[in-house]
């Protein structure tokens, strides 16, 4: 099972969101900033290299919010959650299309990528407060 990484941050009561572009795999739908770990990387490594290469974005990895498995036959990845806070830059399109900044009561209405579904109900039911 491949570890993948997830970012939640949170700004001004709004959470980020980025649809990957339509020639990805997955492309076309919403999902929380992240990507896989590189051998040799501890998660928050991953996730701050990632946020810099996909969204430009200097960060600091804070708070595990939790690990989340995910199989089918093309995908078999362990989604780890942390909330993340921007210590520099605005988000650059790299591997998406279009960031958004979103309350979490509103993220049902977005058309999110299976894995990161289980983050979207913890912050829908507000089970989970972003700091």
């Amino acid at each position: 099972m491949r570890k993948v990484t997830a970012a939640i941050i949170e700004k001004e009561g709004a959470v980020l969101i980025a649809r990957r572009k339509k020639t990805d795999r997955f492309g076309g739908v919403w999902e929380f900033p992240g990507g896989k770990l590189e051998p040799g990387e501890t998660p928050e490594e991953g996730l701050r290299r990632e946020l810099m290469e996909e969204l430009s974005l200097e960060t600091d990895v804070g708070a595990f919010v939790g690990a989340f498995p995910y199989a089918s036959p093309w995908l078999d990845i362990e989604l780890l959650a942390y909330r993340v806070t921007i210590r520099g830059g605005e988000p650059v399109l790299v591997d998406h299309d279009e960031v958004r900044w979103v309350r979490a009561g509103d993220l049902r209405t977005f058309d999110f990528a299976e894995p990161d579904l289980p983050l979207v109900e913890i912050l829908s039911r507000g089970a989970e407060r972003v700091r």
